[in-house]
C-alpha cells in the first residue's frame, strides 16, 4: 500500500522506536510521543493534514468516536 519494501518500514520503525517515539511490534504500531514525530516529518506531514481534515476531518472524526 505505501510502495516501499519491507525492510525500509521495519528500519524506519525501528529508528523511531530507538527515538522513544513509538512502541513497534508485529505490525502494530502505538504513538508514544506524537509531537516528536511531528517535529521529525518532513514539512508533508502539515500539508497532508490540512488536506484530510478539509475533505474528511469531521467525518473522520464522528466515525472514529462512534467506533
Amino acid at each position: 500500500m505505501l510502495g516501499v519494501r519491507r525492510t525500509g518500514v521495519t528500519a524506519a520503525a525501528g529508528a523511531l522506536q530507538r527515538a522513544g517515539l513509538i512502541r513497534y511490534k508485529r505490525g502494530n504500531v502505538t504513538i508514544i510521543e506524537r509531537h516528536g514525530l511531528i517535529r521529525r516529518s518532513c514539512e508533508c506531514y502539515g500539508v497532508s493534514k490540512k488536506e484530510f481534515d478539509r475533505l474528511l476531518g469531521d467525518r473522520a472524526i464522528r466515525k472514529i468516536r462512534s467506533s
